[in-house]
């Protein structure tokens, strides 16, 4: 009796004990991700845990129930999928299946386990049915971000030269000829700025959207950066050829881009550059660049037109790009310094002022003229930082002298067209002369016609606060561009300064002389001063003296000369002028100039 009992205790504390860990195996399964499926197989039964209801819409319970799931979520791997479920000798133990569900939006992953006994004989199994979908988008999202470009659908520029590396490989072996087209859509900027980044995307997407039509296994078309496309033909010939694609472009292009955002009307134009392996080069960086300089050179030519590759063209560009990568270094090194080159009164010679000039020095110890750094520095960009420190130090030294010298003085300093047109032109230049202490009403400012040209009323309204403050205003090169004598009543201007051009052949040239005259004669009547520049011979001063020209600067009085130069000069100037000072205090006669 006291055995039965002991039996019934240990089967109840067994049946509790197996109670206990079905419950925890429950719980593990229920606070799972997964779904789950416990196959006993000499039965050939099924239960299901976890989240197995969650992840299909029907049950599984005998092995004939496995195909739904086959058909559910295999599509082209079912083969792989069957084999793997029907698999009972635990020679794949924890074997994974990716699997895709038949509508394309659910991923799952396939695992098994196998149970076996004490005479390693396998007796059960489970499959673990995990949905990776999310890990599988993040897969796909970041695989597509490695390919292509987000704003067009495009290949991107690395994937571009990846299967352009290709390409150039096999082409090599099999000898063929691989072109590359870079294409630029002209005055994007217009639309970019002028409307908003939205619809200046819009029109990429839409030019994009217009180029993917040409891509094949031979055709690959890539959007690079901003407004840049390249486009690679694999043995171009026929419709495949660069000049067929490019006029086909064009064609496409006679209408309108109509871009939703806002409505515009986009009438874009296209330029192109062209280069071809194995006779523009073999490697792919240099190719594209190649073709990016050709493009540029055909769109200065004319916009809308289309450039092949020339090694003189490439060799200006190379030269230049010398220079920008130099001018880049000297900015950071702080490579530039300044001289003054004195204006003198033409009648006394008492100095009227000097102007700023700016100097290049190397670590060579070369000293490189502005005329040839400056071009490149407007072309780039450049400019803008070069010019704040041009007014920054002039102001500083001009400053010292200020303060040293007892001598009236201006100051003329010039300002490129970037750097005016920018709008916190004014209130930098107000912070700058603020910082230095110096008086507006010293400061010249010299521009150029050339500001005038794309936006006269916002020059002209520039030039009206900057008056309001006392800065002058002098205009220079005149009569080199676009000016004509009839708008000068209409400038706020202080001073014009006559171009060396002039006064070069004013002796030898009866134009020129005319010319001189005509100007002379029509500022003074309009209260401006008058500075001829580049005045090199005793000959010239006396002519331009005797026509009334208020002003001299030339070689003829002095060269642009150094800090301590200008100011042995400003030394010499302040005792002449405290020495007639004393000898008017005598006479009673006015202060000189």
């Amino acid at each position: 009796m006291d055995n039965l009992h002991y039996q019934v205790d240990l089967l109840s504390a067994m049946n509790e004990k197996l109670r206990s860990t079905g419950e925890m195996y429950r719980l593990i399964c229920d606070t799972s991700s997964d779904a789950f499926l416990f196959c006993q197989l000499k039965e050939h039964t099924f239960e299901m845990a976890g989240r197995f209801l969650e992840f299909f819409p029907f049950a599984v319970r005998q092995e004939s129930d496995l195909n739904q799931i086959i058909e559910e979520v295999a599509l082209d791997k079912r083969a792989e999928l069957r084999e793997l479920l029907d698999r009972s000798d635990g020679s794949r133990e924890g074997e994974i299946l990716e699997c895709p569900s038949i509508n394309g939006k659910r991923w799952y992953e396939f695992t098994q386990a196998f149970s076996k006994n004490e005479m390693g004989e396998i007796t059960a199994k489970v499959i673990r049915i995990k949905d990776i979908t999310r890990y599988r988008k993040q897969h796909e999202d970041l695989k597509y971000m490695a390919y292509y470009d987000l704003l067009t659908g495009l290949y991107n520029r690395n994937y571009f030269i990846r299967i352009l590396r290709d390409w150039v490989f096999r082409a090599k072996e099999k000898l063929h000829v691989i072109s590359i087209m870079c294409i630029n859509i002209n005055d994007f900027k217009h639309y970019n700025d002028g409307f908003g980044i939205l619809v200046g995307d819009e029109i990429l997407q839409e030019f994009g959207l217009l180029l993917k039509k040409y891509q094949k296994d031979n055709v690959i078309v890539s959007h690079s950066a901003s407004d840049f496309f390249y486009i690679a033909i694999y043995d171009p010939y026929g419709t495949d050829s660069a000049d067929y694609i490019y006029e086909d472009i064009k064609k496409n292009l006679k209408n309108p881009l109509i871009t939703t955002t806002s409505s515009v009307k986009a009438q874009i134009t296209i330029s192109a550059g062209v280069t071809q392996f194995p006779q523009s080069g073999s490697d792919v960086l240099e190719l594209l660049n190649d073709a990016e300089v050709i493009m540029l050179h055909a769109r200065e030519k004319g916009k809308n037109t289309i450039g092949y590759y020339e090694t003189p063209i490439l060799d200006d560009f190379l030269e230049q790009f010398t220079m920008e990568d130099k001018l880049r270094k000297a900015i950071d090194k702080n490579e530039f310094f300044l001289c003054f080159q004195p204006q003198y009164d033409a009648n006394t010679k008492i100095l009227r002022g000097v102007e700023a000039l700016i100097r290049w020095r190397t670590e060579e110890g070369m000293t490189i003229n502005p005329g040839m750094f400056i071009p490149v520095a407007e072309q780039n960009g450049m400019i803008l930082e070069i010019g704040d420190w041009v007014l920054d130090e002039a102001f500083r030294i001009f400053s010292s002298w200020k303060q040293r010298f007892d001598t009236p003085l201006i100051l003329s300093v010039n300002i490129s067209a970037l750097q005016y047109r920018q709008k916190n032109f004014i209130p930098k230049l107000l912070r700058l002369i603020e910082k230095h202490h110096v008086p507006a009403t010293d400061i010249e400012l010299e521009i150029t016609e050339s500001i005038m040209i794309d936006d006269f009323q916002d020059v002209l309204n520039k030039m009206k606060i900057l008056k309001e403050y006392g800065i002058k205003i002098s205009l220079d090169d005149f009569g080199t561009g676009y000016s004509s004598l009839s708008y000068l009543k209409g400038l706020p201007i202080d001073t014009l300064k006559i171009d060396k051009t002039f006064i070069d052949t004013v002796l030898v040239d009866k134009s020129s002389r005319i010319i001189i005259e005509s100007i002379i004669t029509m500022v003074k009547q309009l209260g401006f001063e008058t500075v001829a520049e580049g005045v090199e011979t005793l000959e010239q001063y006396e002519y331009l003296k005797d026509v009334s020209c208020d002003n001299i600067q030339g070689y003829l009085l002095g060269k642009p000369m150094t800090v301590e130069g200008m100011e042995e000069i400003l030394t010499k100037q302040e005792i002449r002028i405290k020495e007639e000072r004393r000898k008017n205090i005598m006479t009673g006669e006015n202060d000189p100039k």
